[in-house]
């Protein structure tokens, strides 16, 4: 009886309205507390970690969205998702609705951080076929939250506060309307996380704005529709945004995104940006500026690699042309096919328009591959020394590798 008493009370604390038993529960309304160890929680509409309060969502928790409904996420407190290499948390739909049809979702909203979230940690967490088109009656706009407006695709997580801490790590965002990531400002780490199927007509895997201090290592994005990345200090938040990728590898990105901004890489407004040892595997464009508002002059380019199947691949990666820049010691040739970097388990011809991610491909580099030791590793991250959370848990950027891309030899 003790210990019923006591799991109704846990089940009260995660769930203002609970429908169901401790080990699983349905939700509207706020939330806060901690929702079990391999639940279940569905979510029948909006629902909102009030400001104050904390939700930790622990390893093997199903969050399952009400395709009905549509529900946003709303975060103005801490949001806490902690799965495991083996039983990750996920934000979902029920099975019957991921048909081909629906590959790019829409059938949620996603996970939006108001000003007054101090810390959201994803670690082992997927959230797949979201992004959701806000209308005048969703909760986003009547708060003020994202863009504010009806018609915008809502991305999977948008994160606001400049002193806030906001880690994703070892996570899988797919299956999303248009962006990936959304963030204006806060101490960040991306780190060992995985991007595909996302974008229909536009949007971007991460999308970094002022206010941000990154580091953004050992990500892999496929065919986002734009870009893998966008930097920029659109919005003039202190501080100036400052993005240090590395070691992140990026495949057919930028091919479905008919326009000059889309390819791998963009950068615009005075944003600062360091990128080090990034491979570039067929992706529509090298790194590229906005000739009308360029980056921070201090920023710096080194040691990247660049692949392309075809020879049209390999020209729009050329510096000088479509605003293209230039490293320092990167390995780029003018030949379609050259500098193979010798994936395990890709075929390179893969179509640039193909969006559907294959689970069996692999990403390591064969031990006989030229890419393992182009790599650099002198220079210093932002979050070196690790932001810790309330928790007490401390996040540290990983260290770069002496390879490139994301994924060195299979151990």
């Amino acid at each position: 009886m003790v210990f019923t008493a006591l799991a109704f009370t846990a089940c009260q604390k995660a769930n203002i309205k609970v429908d169901t038993t401790s080990a699983n529960g349905s939700a509207t309304g706020e939330i806060s507390g901690v929702w079990a160890k391999g639940s279940v929680h569905e979510i029948k509409g909006d629902v909102i970690i009030p400001e104050g309060k904390t939700l930790t969502i622990e390893e093997g928790v199903t969050v399952l969205m009400d395709t009905t409904a549509k529900p946003e996420v709303i975060v103005k407190g801490n949001l806490y998702s902690l799965g495991t290499a083996t039983n990750p948390v996920k934000f979902t739909v029920n099975d019957q609705y991921k048909t081909d049809a629906k590959k790019f979702g829409k059938m949620w909203g996603g996970i939006l951080a108001a000003t007054t979230c101090a810390e959201l940690v994803l670690d082992y967490t997927i959230l797949e076929y979201g992004g959701n088109t806000t209308s005048d009656a969703s909760t986003s706009v009547k708060m003020g939250l994202y863009k504010a407006v009806a018609g915008e695709n809502l991305p999977a997580l948008w994160f606001s506060n400049v002193n806030g801490k906001l880690i994703v790590q070892n996570s899988i965002i797919r299956n999303f309307q248009e962006d990936c990531t959304y963030i204006e400002g806060g101490k960040i780490i991306f780190a060992n996380n995985l991007f595909y199927t996302t974008g229909v007509t536009g949007g971007e895997a991460m999308n970094f704005k002022s206010g941000c201090l990154a580091d953004v290592a050992y990500n892999l994005v496929y065919s986002a529709n734009t870009n893998a990345l966008k930097l920029s200090n659109a919005g003039d938040r202190t501080p100036q945004a400052y993005i240090i990728a590395y070691n992140n590898t990026m495949v057919n990105t930028g091919w479905r995104r008919p326009t000059a901004k889309g390819g791998s890489v963009w950068l615009e407004a005075t944003v600062r940006a360091e990128l080090y040892n990034n491979l570039f595997a067929n992706t529509r464009f090298g790194v590229k500026r906005d000739p009308k508002k360029p980056e921070d002059s201090r920023s710096k380019y080194s040691n990247n690699w660049y692949y392309g199947y075809d020879q049209t691949t390999v020209n729009q990666f050329q510096p000088g042309s479509n605003d293209v820049i230039a490293g320092v010691n990167d390995v780029r040739g003018t030949l379609a096919g050259a500098n193979d970097p010798k994936f395990l388990n890709y075929p390179l011809n893969t179509p640039v328009l193909n969006a559907v991610f294959t689970t069996t491909w692999d990403f390591h580099l064969q031990g006989n591959s030229p890419a393992l030791t182009t790599g650099i590793t002198t220079f210093t991250r932002n979050h070196k020394a690790g932001i810790t959370t309330s928790n007490g848990i401390t996040y540290t950027s990983p260290e770069p590798s002496a390879f490139v891309g994301a994924y060195g030899v299979k151990q």
